[in-house]
């Protein structure tokens, strides 16, 4: 069983920054595929980013390339999502999750789930 606790979300302005921190309880955090989505008012759970377990390979939505950063560090039991050039439309809540394997866009492919931290960006 891993348990997932998202934090660092908040109310930032256009065109800000936030860091979103993820930490996974247990021992075998290295053996999982992590990804983060987000769920906003009348939209179905979106796919972020993900990062593989050891390598460091990432794929992330094309709305969010060039402004977000995924990485991980196994040493901390720890995924982040560095946010930049937030726009209004990033508004929601963000959930990490793990995943027996490497990476993954579905959400249906994670075994575990955060529960989510709320980020609003104002115009």
């Amino acid at each position: 069983q891993v348990q997932l606790v998202e934090s660092g979300g908040g109310l930032v302005q256009a065109g800000g920054s936030l860091r979103l921190s993820c930490t996974a309880s247990g021992r075998t955090f290295s053996s999982y595929g992590m990804g983060w989505f987000r769920l906003s008012l009348g939209k179905e759970r979106e796919f972020v980013a993900t990062i593989s377990r050891t390598t460091g390979i990432t794929y992330y939505t094309d709305s969010v390339k060039g402004r977000f950063t995924i990485s991980r560090d196994n040493g901390k039991n720890t995924v982040y999502l560095q946010m930049d050039s937030l726009k209004p439309e990033d508004t929601a809540v963000y959930y990490c999750a793990a995943r027996r394997g490497g990476t993954s866009m579905s959400g249906y492919e994670y075994d575990y789930w955060g529960q989510g931290t709320q980020v609003t960006v104002s115009s």
